[in-house]
């Protein structure tokens, strides 16, 4: 075993433990609220009015409702943008709580990240298999002629669609593979299940001999001739293994392997 490539890989592992039971990590989010599910504008234990635009959402609130925006107390209305940033830098607060605008499809929502979700209490870590070798290879990328929009099913059950950039071609474990991957800046991103997805861990995590129902792979963006790193051994839990509201994508046509990839995350311990 490359012992370097090992200790950054348990050095990767330990960081990913600290971002996701960080105070505003997956842990923490306790709702994701879509206002046209509420068009009076009431958000369950959101004190404010929310209305959403075309172009963004105003909300609408006095002194005495609690809530922040920018760090100062809200008596009035304010014009909101999706938030871009980090979960801790969002606009609008409510005590510790921090309250995620989003827009999904010209559909506009709100997150509520609480650092004292009982997830983050109950949360003792992530099942992922020891750094090895094998399931680390080389792969190629061939972008499509034109990024490609396909309708997948999320986990809270809408269909939304899903960008893809290109195929990623990659040889493993003595089979040919290939993955349906999205270009995200200096990464690229794959959704993908196996023969081994959903098995001994279900939905809601533990340990067992399979994995979550799916998982997130983000090798290095390609050089110039196409070529990247395929490391399944970095093969991430998606936010949804964490918390029930997120609405992580599920992989897109094609992107179920015929192997049991035993590699990387497999469920929480």
């Amino acid at each position: 075993m490359a012992i370097d490539e090992a200790f950054e890989w348990k050095q990767w592992h330990e960081r990913r433990v600290e971002s996701v039971s960080a105070p505003y990590g997956p842990l923490a989010l306790t709702g994701t609220y879509w206002f046209e599910d509420h068009p009076d504008g009431r958000l369950p234990d959101i004190p404010g009015i929310w209305t959403p635009e075309s172009d963004g959402v105003t909300l609408t609130a006095v002194a005495a409702d609690g809530l922040t925006v920018d760090g100062e107390p809200l008596d009035g209305a304010v014009r909101l943008e999706a938030d871009a940033g980090a979960v801790d830098a969002a606009r609008v607060a409510y005590g510790e709580r921090r309250l995620v605008v989003l827009v999904r499809e010209g559909v506009w929502g709100v997150r509520d990240f609480d650092p004292a979700a009982e997830a983050r209490r109950a949360f003792r870590g992530i099942d992922a298999t020891p750094y090895d070798p094998r399931w680390s290879v080389r792969g190629r990328f061939t972008p499509y002629g034109e990024d490609r929009v396909v309708r997948v099913e999320n986990a809270d059950g809408r269909e939304r669609g899903l960008g893809l950039a290109g195929e990623l071609a990659f040889a493993v474990q003595g089979r040919e593979l290939t993955l349906q991957v999205a270009a995200q800046g200096d990464v690229l991103w794959a959704v993908f299940a196996d023969r081994g997805s959903g098995e001994g861990g279900g939905e809601n995590g533990g340990s067992g001999r399979g994995s979550y129902r799916f998982r997130f792979l983000y090798p290095a963006a390609p050089d110039d001739e196409g070529w990247t790193t395929v490391d399944f051994n970095r093969a991430q839990l998606p936010p949804c293994a964490f918390a029930d509201h997120f609405i992580c994508p599920f992989p897109p046509p094609g992107n179920t392997l015929d192997l049991a990839i035993e590699a990387g995350e497999r469920n929480l311990a």
